[in-house]
């Protein structure tokens, strides 16, 4: 380990006190996605404390400082600015049930940690590229009605790393360090390198029947309730038909079915998230989802509409580099390794947008209990949850950028795009 690797983590121990202060703040106030204002300004504050480039309100809320003046490709380091709705979750907001119990409270201080680090003058003397630190809006999905909220103010609701794409802001991009707390049990302080996860196409579905008094007359009116009911039952029926590698996950909610009890329901609305590992597998599934829900509105005799649109794509599984395989050296002490390529994750980030894209050099680190999205989730280890974070982060970034950023420049070469950007925004754009 060089002296700027031992300063690196040297200024990260300096300011453990206020990593651990910042993330404990924001981890008792989430806020739901392009509505994080506070969260934003805390990033924004400390970036412009540090004397780093900042620039605010990118995306609605997004944040972006840059360290160094080198031209050519960055290297980008991404924290997520949102919480995941779980109303029973001890530090949810009364007023939108926000909370971190998804763990971005961790990414920020991996992100706040790296800028203590990084923007030292000693330090960023020796980076051969432009550091990007990103703090962005929105990972978390919050349905179709919240997206279509922000038209006007976005393009793509639902996904902040979508609305930075569209918005150019990753065009200089060469490579993406991101974060997240193990997404799987793991008692390993440390897993370098992507699992695949799946993708997924969000619907709503709606059922207009017809209302006649339930009661005196209910052979007058149309059910949407009971159209919606044959719909999620031909549904259960079509889950045999999945492929077990597929990893197919079809989860639906009802968002509104009736209004009085003695009235026929004339209207229900059903929205859900078709999920599988590959894009293939998650068209074929949403194909089988519609073909269910139209059953329900040929058997009843009610009108459906089926709105569809992609959420996240499927996280592209990756190998850790050489960046990161060498932090292992530089923390002994921690308990760092190599993810199991065989695990595949059924969950979602649009961490997977990117990876069509970019190379992804991605890690997860523990020092919480309870389940993700849960009420249940703690940092009982602040250290390990905010502090190796950071130090992981930090580290990988210079590795990447130090000896005029060799590492990033052969990370980059290396990488064979799945998409491009026009064929990305097509398949975003599909209906």
């Amino acid at each position: 380990m060089d002296k700027t690797a031992e300063r690196i983590l040297s200024r990260i121990d300096a300011n453990a006190d206020r990593i651990i202060s910042f993330a404990d703040d924001i981890f008792r106030a989430a806020e739901p996605g392009y509505h994080e204002v506070r969260t934003a300004g805390k990033v924004a504050e400390i970036f412009r404390e540090l004397g780093i480039q900042t620039e605010e309100h990118i995306a609605i809320t997004g944040v972006r400082g840059t360290i160094g003046e080198a031209k050519g490709p960055a290297l980008a380091l991404i924290g997520e600015l949102d919480g995941i709705v779980c109303p029973e979750h001890p530090y949810a907001s009364p007023q939108t049930y926000a909370s971190h119990a998804c763990g971005h409270n961790v990414q920020l201080a991996a992100l706040i940690g790296s800028a203590f680090a990084l923007s030292n003058p000693e330090i960023a003397s020796q980076l051969g590229a432009r550091i990007r630190l990103l703090a962005v809006p929105a990972e978390e999905y919050r349905g179709e009605a919240a997206a279509l909220s922000l038209a006007g103010k976005v393009k793509y609701g639902k996904s902040g790393k979508s609305e930075f794409l569209y918005q150019g802001y990753f065009d200089d991009i060469a490579a993406f360090v991101t974060h997240h707390v193990h997404y799987y049990p793991c008692d390993a302080d440390a897993l370098i390198g992507s699992n695949s996860t799946n993708g997924f196409q969000s619907k709503t579905v709606t059922y207009i029947g017809k209302a006649a008094h339930a009661g005196g007359a209910p052979w007058d009116g149309i059910n949407a309730l009971n159209a919606a009911a044959i719909g999620l039952n031909a549904l259960a029926y079509a889950r045999e038909t999945f492929r077990e590698e597929d990893h197919v996950r079809v989860h639906p909610v009802i968002r509104e079915a009736g209004q009085a009890v003695n009235v026929v329901p004339d209207r229900a609305v059903l929205e859900m998230m078709v999920r599988a590992g590959t894009l293939s597998a998650i068209e074929d599934a949403a194909a089988k989802t519609d073909r269910a829900f139209l059953a329900g509105a040929v058997a009843t005799g009610a009108e459906i509409q089926i709105e569809s649109s992609m959420g996240c794509f499927p996280v592209l599984p990756s190998a850790p580099c050489k960046a990161l395989l060498d932090v292992t050296s530089m923390l002994p002490d921690a308990d760092i390794r190599p993810v199991d390529l065989r695990i595949h994750n059924s969950l979602s980030t649009d961490v997977g947008d990117l990876s069509h894209l970019y190379p992804i050099v991605n890690f997860t680190t523990g020092g919480f209990t309870g389940g993700l999205h849960q009420k249940d989730f703690a940092i009982p280890d602040p250290h390990k949850a905010y502090i190796l974070p950071a130090k992981i982060m930090a580290l990988t970034a210079y590795n990447l950028v130090k000896n005029a950023a060799s590492e990033l420049s052969a990370l980059r070469d290396a990488f064979r795009p799945v998409l491009t950007k026009e064929e990305y925004f097509a398949i975003m754009d599909k209906r």
